[in-house]
């Protein structure tokens, strides 16, 4: 594991709404509507980047920061 890769999306709330659904801890929500952070079950850390950043929106603005990411 050489740290972390990270992947432009489109809309990163919506991504991250699948990955929640899909039972994926969301490590660093993206609480500032650019960036966040899952960690893959053999411990390799993803960051999202959101292309264009989106305005801070809830449930995430109020999501802390969970485990290692």
């Amino acid at each position: 594991n050489f740290g972390h890769l990270a992947y432009r999306v489109d809309n990163i709330y919506e991504t991250c709404q699948r990955l929640k659904d899909a039972g994926v801890t969301i490590n660093r929500p993206p609480r500032d509507g650019h960036m966040a952070f899952v960690r893959t079950p053999d411990g390799i850390s993803i960051e999202l980047l959101q292309d264009v950043s989106l305005e801070p929106a809830e449930p995430w603005v109020s999501m802390p920061n969970v485990g290692e990411w």
